[in-house]
């Protein structure tokens, strides 16, 4: 009796443990098999986030259009995929250059996309420009630029493919946003303002579209890690902000946050918050105690850092 009574507890978290590695597994499968024959539309598929994207989507059988600046990079994405896929369980990709900054082709791409398979099943949103530095230092042709990227070439994409979904009466839109689309953080100004813009059109969207049975979700990491990232030199726990901000592991890897797309696009998830407690409590304090927020902002800028500009 002693003996079963000092085993229990083991035995108890293994058997927990079995069934929640069961529950995952067949999470997993049903989210792979939800997007089996779907034609699945990638933008910047050549970025770390987008080949992971185009990584699991591929492996769940879907007909991928990988889009994407650089024409290499995006023969070297479908060289990747299909050496490590089954032929007989998967599509070759279709491939399809697009600058998303650049508002006046996207409608030229946009027919291109939709004669890869006559129809668009799932778009995923992924392309996106970065910029860092004040206010002040950061000209008003930068702040145009990281509008076009962020905001004004997804929903133009988004535009042009929705009659197609409209007429089918289905589909799904995906929107790999930013966390800065709920809260501002110093010297993202730019960013922030056209992560804060893309939230604000795709919510609207959302509502609209649910009577033709199309569904709007938006993902929101902290920020996507680099593959081998590795903390700046300095005293990171110096500032409030940092800290109040700043993701355990440095961010969010690309990996995670691909899977979270498959699985938003297989449940049809409105909005996903991906943050450690941290950040996620700043959405929160954001909302209900803005003073508090706004004082955490204040008191954590200790430095101005130099204009950034990054893809």
């Amino acid at each position: 009796m002693g003996i079963l009574a000092v085993l229990a507890l083991p035995l108890l978290l293994l058997g927990i443990s079995g069934i929640i590695y069961i529950y995952q597994s067949v999470r997993w499968l049903l989210s792979k098999s939800a997007v089996q024959n779907k034609v699945v539309v990638i933008t910047d598929a050549i970025s770390g986030l987008g080949k992971e994207c185009s990584r699991v989507f591929h492996a769940g059988g879907a007909r991928l259009v990988l889009c994407g600046r650089t024409w290499e990079k995006l023969e070297a994405l479908y060289n990747a995929l299909i050496s490590v896929a089954d032929p007989s369980m998967t599509y070759a990709p279709k491939l399809i250059l697009l600058d998303i900054s650049d508002i006046n082709c996207i409608q030229d791409v946009a027919k291109e996309i939709l004669n890869c398979y006559g129809c668009v099943d799932i778009l995923v949103n992924n392309a996106s420009m970065k910029v860092k530095g004040a206010v002040q230092s950061i000209s008003l042709e930068l702040d145009k630029k990281i509008m076009d990227a962020n905001y004004f070439g997804p929903i133009t994409l988004t535009k042009a493919i929705l009659p197609n979904m409209i007429s089918r009466k289905t589909g799904q839109i995906v929107l790999i946003n930013s966390i800065q689309g709920k809260i501002g953080i110093p010297f993202h100004a730019a960013y922030a303002a056209s992560k804060h813009a893309a939230v604000g059109f795709f919510d609207c969207l959302r509502a609209e579209m649910e009577e033709f049975n199309i569904s709007v979700g938006t993902v929101n990491p902290t920020f996507i890690c680099s593959y081998h990232h590795q903390p700046a030199a300095g005293n990171w726990e110096a500032s409030i902000w940092k800290f109040f901000f700043r993701k355990v592991a440095y961010g969010v890897h690309p990996v995670e946050v691909a899977e979270e797309v498959l699985r938003t696009v297989s449940s049809k998830k409105q909005e996903v918050l991906m943050a450690n407690p941290i950040p996620r409590a700043a959405v929160y304090i954001r909302t209900f105690f803005p003073e508090l927020f706004f004082a955490i902002v204040a008191s954590g800028i200790r430095e101005k850092p130099k204009t950034k500009e990054e893809n």
